[in-house]
């Protein structure tokens, strides 16, 4: 542990000791430049295939959905029932979405119109195999892509709003898919590379960043670029990132029609790209590709890593077509496990869903570069300096978790070509946009940490 970290150790036992109350607080309390620094675990996990309409909506408070006295006023034509399909309440444990790769993203903004949804969804052959999203396979006569929950339906979701921070304007950084959207959470690009291990040859590659083989197994070309593990391990900061074994949608093809492809933490997949880069197998670290029995095994010690990343199966991610409430629950188990870990008053737990998955949403994202960003996506901040109840605005996307990591960890090092070592042709350093909020507003470091919200 180096000083800075030993130092935070510290101060967070000496306000542990204090007292675990939560005392009111304010949005504006004053802050120092060192406060980032008592959370010494950050903790992402992701979900996948959710829009923020389709899951916060009609929260109180958030960039919802446009409504007059509780009724949708924007509609989104149906092109198969020449009608105009408002936004409404769908109570259904299982959803089935729409496509959402790249030129699905472009179709379904049409031109910032957000308009597309259901001519998208509607749209190509009908294909039945594996994971596919076609209603028309699934049993829905239409698309569900214009349906929303709400507490009724994501009673835990909401009441981590309640209690902590919701993110109303948290963009996927990329305008496509599971792959390109995990991709950027771990090293702020998607790419193919020419030439096995060299940075240099890497080419940004929104849409296919691998080759499978049809019908074969799931063979991902080479990552050669640098990924935020590389300034971990060049720093001495530990990483884990772990898996739940099962199975997860293992084709390029964005409706999930091919093989569900196995899952685990010795296997690269779409949800576990890590093991394919080039710097973590140099670096040696590809034993912190690790299972989620690990992960419990450390919350439950206190020995949970500086950073950790946490993906889901396909049966717990909430992508479509599994069950909303199977997703809630394991999220729901993952967080109550940190709480009533010795870690607790010292981690920030990101909670955000990959991309859009086919679901409407309403806002316009904002155009960053030639990768996105993409649509808006649900988004938590929990922790126990985690301002209570708090709406953040800011416009953020996952650049903002690489950008919380590198301040608190590597004394705000970027992943950046003209300083990392590792130059890439990455056409920009991500977490320096200028329209890119700072996650520290979500934290109030000046309160005593507060006590856990243990739910079921």
């Amino acid at each position: 542990m180096n000083v800075r970290m030993m130092a935070a150790a510290i101060a967070c036992a000496a306000l542990t000791a204090a007292g675990s109350s939560a005392p009111a607080h304010g949005a504006g309390a004053p802050q120092t430049v060192d406060d980032i620094h008592k959370i010494l675990h950050v903790v992402v996990i992701m979900q996948e295939n959710r829009s923020f309409d389709s899951y916060f909506g009609t929260y109180p408070g958030a960039n919802g959905i446009p409504m007059t006295d509780g009724v949708p006023t924007h509609c989104v034509n149906d092109p198969a029932k020449s009608k105009c399909v408002f936004p409404y309440h769908d109570a259904r444990d299982v959803n089935y979405g729409g496509p959402h790769m790249a030129q699905s993203a472009e179709l379904d903004s049409d031109g910032g119109l957000m308009d597309g949804f259901i001519g998208v969804a509607e749209s190509g052959g009908v294909r039945c195999q594996g994971m596919s999203t076609d209603p028309r396979c699934l049993g829905s006569k239409s698309p569900d892509v214009m349906g929303y929950h709400d507490r009724r339906e994501l009673p835990n979701y909401w009441a981590y709003a309640d209690n902590f921070v919701l993110q109303d304007a948290m963009f996927e950084p990329n305008s496509s898919w599971s792959l390109p959207a995990h991709l950027f959470m771990v090293s702020e690009w998607s790419a193919r590379c020419a030439v096995t291990d060299d940075p240099a040859s890497c080419v940004g590659a929104l849409q296919s960043p691998h080759s499978p083989v049809r019908g074969g197994p799931f063979v991902p070309l080479n990552y050669a670029w640098t990924d935020l593990t590389y300034l971990l391990h060049k720093h001495g900061v530990g990483w884990a990132y772990y898996i739940f074994g099962g199975s997860e949608p293992d084709t390029e093809d964005d409706t999930m029609t091919g093989r569900q492809g196995p899952l685990n933490a010795k296997t690269p997949g779409i949800w576990n790209p890590l093991p394919s880069f080039t710097t973590v197998r140099d670096d040696g670290e590809l034993g912190n590709v690790k299972s989620i029995d690990a992960f419990y095994e450390a919350a439950r010690a206190g020995t949970l890593p500086a950073v950790s990343w946490i993906c889901p199966n396909a049966d717990v991610s909430e992508h479509p077509p599994a069950r909303v409430s199977q997703g809630q629950a394991y999220v729901t188990r993952l967080v109550n496990t940190i709480m009533k870990s010795p870690d607790w008053n010292s981690t920030a737990i990101f909670l955000a869903w990959d991309d859009w998955g086919g679901f409407y949403d309403h806002v316009v994202p904002p155009v960053v570069d030639e990768n996105g960003y993409g649509f808006r996506v649900p988004a938590l901040v929990i922790s126990p300096y985690a301002k209570r109840g708090f709406i953040d605005h800011q416009t953020l996307s996952f650049d903002a978790y690489v950008k919380f990591i590198e301040d608190d960890f590597l004394d705000g090092e970027r992943i950046d070509p003209r300083t990392d070592g590792r130059p890439d042709p990455r056409p920009d350093v991500r977490e320096t946009q200028s329209v890119l909020g700072d996650l520290r507003d979500d934290f109030d470091f000046s309160q005593v940490p507060r006590a856990p919200v243990i739910l079921h």
